[in-house]
């Protein structure tokens, strides 16, 4: 199983992604529901790689999902450069309407947990104008610190086994959501969690979206740059940078020749 996963994925800096198309995705999305057993999918970025480079529980974390998917640009180039192109960008927000879409034909329900209150009720609604017959079964905003309460984090794994959704999307931010995911995912039923990072905000028309040539050229990062600076510019530009030299250093360490 080891080795068949290897073959269908790459590697960049200690991160596995998995080779990918949209379609192969929901495909393969569609069976994690229907044999009806908790999964954990990961959207991955920069950020997470430098995560799991830096935190070796991150790094279980990740290693241990179902399916671990690029979401940024950058991650398209770093696998061209290592000569282990990906197929595509899946994105969370794109990730999350495809989903929805897919829900809405197969009679599968949603649950969006996070964000701030009412964005993710808004999100919901919209999304169920969009794609008729979906079925969402709740929409909860947790209050800020909640990973640390017992009880809430309680109340909401109870509320999701009443609730019985076959899929949760999550706007928790990172790592904090693939660390709820891990710590309480096998108490909330057999749910397909999926941490989707600001995509309640754009599905609920709070945030913009960056334009699509931004996107498709890998801009988008500067896009939310200027749209939340105070909280994104350590990020990017400190925390994120170690991630070019690592990615030569993986490079080089594979075109250098052996010594005997």
């Amino acid at each position: 199983m080891a080795a068949d996963r290897a073959s269908r994925s790459v590697t960049i800096i200690g991160t596995r992604i998995d080779r990918l198309a949209m379609g192969e995705f929901l495909e393969r999305f569609e069976r994690l529901v229907t044999r009806s057993a908790p999964s954990h999918i990961i959207t991955a970025n920069v950020d997470t790689v430098m995560e799991e480079h830096g935190d070796p529980s991150c790094a279980r974390i990740i290693a241990g999902a179902e399916l671990v998917v690029p979401d940024g640009v950058p991650l398209l180039w770093a696998a061209r450069f290592l000569g282990t192109p990906l197929p595509q960008r899946l994105n969370g927000t794109d990730l999350m309407e495809k989903i929805c879409a897919l829900a809405a034909q197969r009679g599968f329900s949603v649950f969006l947990l996070g964000a701030e209150e009412g964005i993710a009720a808004q999100a919901a609604s919209n999304l169920q104008r969009r794609f008729p017959g979906l079925h969402v079964s709740g929409a909860y905003a947790p209050y800020h610190g909640f990973e640390n309460d017992a009880r809430e984090n309680e109340k909401i794994c109870t509320m999701l086994r009443e609730k019985k959704p076959d899929v949760l999307f999550l706007s928790l931010g990172l790592p904090k959501g693939i660390q709820w995911i891990d710590r309480h995912l096998a108490d909330c039923g057999k749910i397909v969690a999926i941490e989707v990072g600001s995509s309640f905000m754009f599905l609920s028309g709070r945030m913009k979206r960056a334009p699509r040539w931004m996107q498709k050229n890998g801009l988008e990062w500067l896009w939310r740059l200027g749209l939340e600076p105070r909280r994104l510019w350590k990020r990017y530009l400190l925390n994120d940078l170690p991630f070019f030299y690592l990615l030569l250093k993986q490079k080089y360490s594979r075109s250098k020749p052996r010594q005997s």
